[in-house]
């Protein structure tokens, strides 16, 4: 039945990878089944025939879709079914989009939709590097053009030992997450979240995974190409008329050269704003052979890029007049915001950004619903990107993917040095505002999450800065700069993204505009952030705060925590909760308690958050002859009182142990509510009761207080 089912095999970081095709799908483009283990990726790409009028960018979309019966999961809510993606699909279709975007033709104008399905999931075996590699395969095997193959894959570096793909053990304990894709020469894509781990560590890293992609994955990829591959179609080529593009450059260089020789933003703008009406005027127009806005458009793109291109290769010349190893001028604040728990300003040149730190009990980490074993999140950090942050007059949206992406980095690259919830009972969330945008919002976002985390209190392993670094190339001519304005990020080849400590590197992500970095742009390209990060660690953000508060805000919520026994969790929430819900309204705190044994308590009075740790304590510790505590009366008998001494523990005080002398009645001494002083005198083991005495309790009292 199925003529065109083709499986193909390979072994690929020490496990078998396989590949089908001609089983399914067959009205996309191109369509493979990837698995690897028993991880199954399905990918479909299909094109449009012709472009969408007024369509002036080459349309692609690319969406990672995670289903939740690849795991054996019901989706949570009401329709029990999977809605808006996951933040983690999201980022995957980025990881996914980035590598391979600028293999296409840039002049094509095709609508390209790119789907990965993940079919079923095993632990050990990375879903999201299998769409990675099945998206590669579907476009590559497609009618599509496009400069492909690529490939990606996972690197782990586990007790100092660079392991590729690795299993879910080796990854809760590994020091970094790097995924990388490359072509058969060329790394095209770099994504990695560290904890400190050395610039000649990562390198060496990206090295190996270079290694495993272009001897395995990239022959594997083109065998199959070779033998089911289709004709690529051919399509309305967009290219700007090089006649129209020399008529315009002649008439408009030098003013373009004028308009964009600025350190100011807004001046530029200013600036280009008549020349490009002049322009529009000159040579547009209602005729039947004028230009289109969108070609005319163009055209004064690519020639702002020539003139910003040309300055930086041939004179060594930045838009700003900074040298290449220069960053903008630089300014750290924190502390600005009243009652809010902490906040921090960075400013690099027009980037501005501002974060806040809020701190909450742990019940408020965030729940996640996805494929991985991971259900909460208790470090969360959110990037915002108004319009107003580009003077832009337009209606402020909910966060699309770019500041899904933004916040994600800023938040992998603190992860690292944020303290264990042992250490710092808290659920942390930090908000980063835009509140201007120059280039490098992302590494803004980093370094002012720092100065707010330190703002708050939080007592972080290692301050952490970012910085990115820009690239210019002419055939084999290739020049790097340090601290990119969004003028060179728009016209230059690469944006590299470095976050990082004095001690090592925490996060990075490179996106380039051409088909590959060599090992050498790479190492350069470490080596400058790295000098830059210090700088700005040292001679700016230390000197705004050199180390965080010695405590929480006042307005924070005072959170303690405490570790219990597992077997006795139990007794801390009680019956029905009855312990754990008086405690709570007796003390005025909020209560959470997990799986493991370890309790959290947050309130804003600090005695009685103190004080209620001291209670579940005592609920736990075996109680032992000697012990005094202080109790309440909740019976009276004839023959004594009965005091709990702990929540959900009692004892009796016999009558004869009432006072240091012969009392006739249990009532001349005590009522039920009253609070007493008592010791344990006896424990009987064979049914648990506990023997009490406030005359022993009273008189060591007294002989401490007379010594």
């Amino acid at each position: 039945m199925f003529q065109n089912h083709r499986i193909f095999k390979t072994t690929f970081a020490g496990r078998e990878l396989t590949v089908e095709t001609g089983k399914t799908c067959e009205l996309s483009n191109g369509s493979c089944w990837i698995s690897y283990g028993e991880t199954v990726v399905m990918v479909n790409v299909t094109a449009s025939q012709k472009p969408r009028d007024g369509i002036d960018y080459f349309p692609l979309s690319v969406d990672y879709e995670e289903k939740l019966y690849a795991v054996g999961k019901i989706p949570g809510g009401f329709l029990k079914r999977e809605g808006r993606p996951s933040e983690k699909a999201v980022l995957t279709s980025r990881v996914v989009d980035r590598p391979m975007r600028p293999l296409f033709p840039s002049d094509m104008r095709n609508d390209v939709a790119l789907v990965m399905t993940v079919l079923a999931v095993d632990p050990d075996c990375s879903p999201e590097i299998m769409g990675m590699i099945g998206s590669s395969i579907a476009v590559a095997t497609s009618d599509i053009p496009w400069n492909g193959p690529i490939g990606g894959i996972f690197v782990g570096l586990v007790d100092g030992e660079i392991v590729l793909m690795p299993n879910a053990e080796q990854r809760a304990k590994s020091d970094l997450q790097l995924t990388v894709a490359s072509s058969a020469k060329k790394v095209v894509m770099i994504e990695a979240g560290a904890n400190q781990v050395k610039d000649d560590v990562m390198i060496k890293a990206i090295d190996a995974a270079h290694a495993e992609i272009t001897g395995t994955l990239i022959p594997f990829i083109n065998d199959i190409v070779a033998q089911i591959g289709k004709p690529k179609f051919t399509f309305d080529s967009m290219a700007v008329d090089a006649d129209l593009f020399k008529a315009i450059s002649d008439f408009a260089v030098e003013k373009i050269r004028f308009a964009l020789d600025t350190n100011d933003k807004n001046v530029r703008e200013e600036r280009l704003a008549p020349v490009v009406e002049e322009i529009h005027a000159k040579f547009g127009g209602e005729s039947e052979n004028a230009p289109s806005v969108g070609i005319i458009d163009e055209c004064i793109y690519k020639l702002q890029k020539y003139v910003v291109r040309r300055w930086l290769l041939d004179d060594k010349k930045r838009v700003d007049g900074r040298r290449l190893d220069e960053i903008r001028a630089l300014n750290a604040e924190v502390g600005l915001l009243p009652r809010v728990h902490g906040s921090g300003m960075f400013t690099r040149g027009q980037t501005q950004v501002l974060t806040i730190t809020t701190l909450g009990p742990v019940s408020d980490s965030q729940r996640i619903d996805g494929l991985d074993d991971e259900d909460t999140k208790r470090y969360m950090h959110h990037y915002n990107f108004p319009p107003y942050s580009v003077g832009e007059a337009k209606n402020s949206r909910g966060p699309g993917r770019r500041e899904i992406g933004h916040g994600a980095l800023a938040e992998k690259a603190l992860e690292p040095v944020i303290p264990p919830v042992e250490e710092f009972p808290y659920a942390i969330r930090l908000v980063s505002e835009v509140l201007s945008s120059n280039g490098s919002t992302s590494q803004g976002a980093i370094c002012g999450s720092t100065l707010s985390l330190m703002d708050a209190g939080v007592p972080i392993k290692a301050p952490v800065a970012g910085i990115s670094c820009g690239l210019i190339t002419e055939g084999d001519e290739w020049m790097t700069m340090i601290d990119i304005q969004g003028v060179e990020d728009f016209f230059g080849d690469m944006d590299f993204k470095v976050g990082g400590t004095h001690e090592g590197i925490t996060a990075i992500q490179m996106d380039l505009k051409i088909d590959g970095l060599t090992p050498e742009i790479i190492r350069e390209a470490i080596e400058t952030t790295h000098k830059a990060r210090i700088h700005i660690l040292d001679e700016v953000m230390l000197k705004a705060i050199s180390t965080h508060r010695p405590e929480v805000n006042k307005y924070a919520p005072k959170m303690l925590g405490t570790k219990v026994p597992v077997d006795k969790i139990r007794e801390v929430i009680g019956s029905g909760g009855k312990v754990i819900q008086k405690l709570a309204a007796d003390f005025e705190v909020k209560i959470d308690v997990d799986d493991e044994g370890n309790v959290f308590v947050c309130g804003i009075d600090s005695a009685k958050t103190q004080a209620c740790i001291e209670t579940i304590n005592s609920i736990v510790a075996e109680p032992e002859i000697g012990t005094i505590y202080k109790g309440k009366v909740v019976r009276v008998a004839d023959f004594g009182a009965f005091v709990e001494f702990a929540p959900g523990k009692d004892g009796m005080v016999h009558i004869s142990e009432l006072e240091n002398r012969r009392v006739e009645k249990v009532e001349d001494v005590c009522k039920v509510g009253d609070e007493m002083l008592v010791k344990i005198i006896k424990i009987d083991k064979a049914n648990g009761k506990i023997g009490l005495s406030r005359k022993e309790a009273l008189f060591d009292i007294e002989k401490k207080n007379v010594k």
